[in-house]
């Protein structure tokens, strides 16, 4: 009997292990049936030639060859109200089925806690559907020479003009920020286009400097002109981590005294860490979902999607999923006094 009983254990275990490889087999077939012919559009929050575009259109070319069935992937650019539009396409009105992605800007993860834009935030974070992340962001206050700023202090000392896009752009939100809690003079001027437009500002000595929110390829390759022709300097890094291409600057934790200041700025750069998200609309199915954010970890690890990004000066810097989501748990519970500091200071129009 014994004998009899381990047979039908063995049995009943090869059968169990039978019909778990037929359930994976009909499920990877599944997959390459759902996707085999069609098209999956990355909306770009950005023009053509940003940053962010420049990201999409990297994985664009290649995600496509990890999600079974092979389907053309296209990028479609959907630029407006600093990527709102395109964030609530992508939670409200884009079909719902996993074949729209939406590359995001950073800044959108700490919308709801910011208050921007709150008549036209038709969308909640927390219920997107996060794939990951690219890349985490520094930025640079860079000034021109002829400016005579050449260390961080100098920036107490007297007023100094920066290039900015708008009053709540991190152009002008981080200048507000480092002016309070360092005793900095900055002064935005605001309604310049791009960073591109607000580098070439600098660049006519129309102002002394630029204070970026990110560092993309076209502007570290502006900033590295400068520097070896002696007419720009990268004097503060508005990040988390340092930027070693520019090793002589600090970051403005390093030059922040204060514990309560220190901990306003790592709220703020959360946005940064979060770099260039993609997320799903809230109620594309689960099974399409495990598909994509599978593509998309494998994609960021593929040695021939690698070697690209290099070649363009893209770093990758691969955050998924689940870590976005803690870090936007983390983010907005933060301590009461520390958000409101955080608004209070980034909301505030400059004079």
């Amino acid at each position: 009997m014994m004998m009899k009983s381990h047979g039908m254990i063995r049995a009943l275990v090869i059968s169990a292990f039978a019909i778990s490889a037929a359930l994976a087999d009909a499920h990877v077939a599944a997959a390459e049936d759902y996707y085999r012919g069609k098209k999956i559009f990355i909306v770009s929050a950005s023009s053509a030639g940003g940053g962010y575009d420049q990201y999409a259109r990297l994985l664009a070319r290649h995600i496509g060859k990890r999600i079974p069935g092979a389907p053309t992937v296209i990028v479609q650019n959907m630029p407006g109200a600093e990527g709102v539009k395109a964030a609530n396409y992508i939670y409200n009105l884009a079909p719902q089925d996993g074949t729209y992605i939406g590359a995001l800007p950073r800044s959108l993860s700490l919308s709801k806690l910011y208050g921007h834009h709150e008549q036209s935030l038709m969308f909640d974070p927390f219920n997107f559907q996060w794939l990951g992340s690219l890349k985490r962001d520094t930025g640079v206050l860079a000034v021109n020479t002829k400016s005579g700023l050449t260390a961080p202090e100098d920036l107490r000392k007297r007023e100094v003009t920066l290039s900015s896009q708008a009053s709540n752009s991190p152009n002008s939100m981080y200048a507000r920020m480092f002016n309070a809690l360092y005793g900095a003079k900055l002064k935005p001027i605001e309604g310049y286009e791009g960073s591109t437009a607000g580098m070439l500002a600098v660049e006519r000595f129309e102002v002394d400097g630029h204070l970026s929110g990110g560092t993309t390829a076209p502007l570290k390759n502006k900033l590295a002109g400068w520097i070896n022709a002696g007419t720009g300097k990268v004097l503060v890094q508005f990040g988390m981590n340092r930027d070693m291409d520019y090793p002589d600057a600090p970051t403005v934790l390093d030059l922040i005294p204060e514990a309560e200041g220190r901990a306003v700025f790592e709220l703020a750069f959360t946005e940064q860490e979060i770099g260039s998200p993609y997320v799903l609309g809230p109620k594309v199915a689960a099974a399409q979902m495990q598909i994509l954010e599978k593509a998309f970890i494998e994609t960021a690890r593929d040695a021939d999607f690698l070697e690209e990004a290099r070649n363009e000066n893209a770093p990758i810097y691969m955050l998924d999923a689940a870590t976005i989501q803690a870090m936007l748990k983390k983010a907005y519970g933060a301590p009461s006094a520390i958000t409101q500091k955080l608004r209070d200071l980034a909301n505030v129009k400059a004079h």
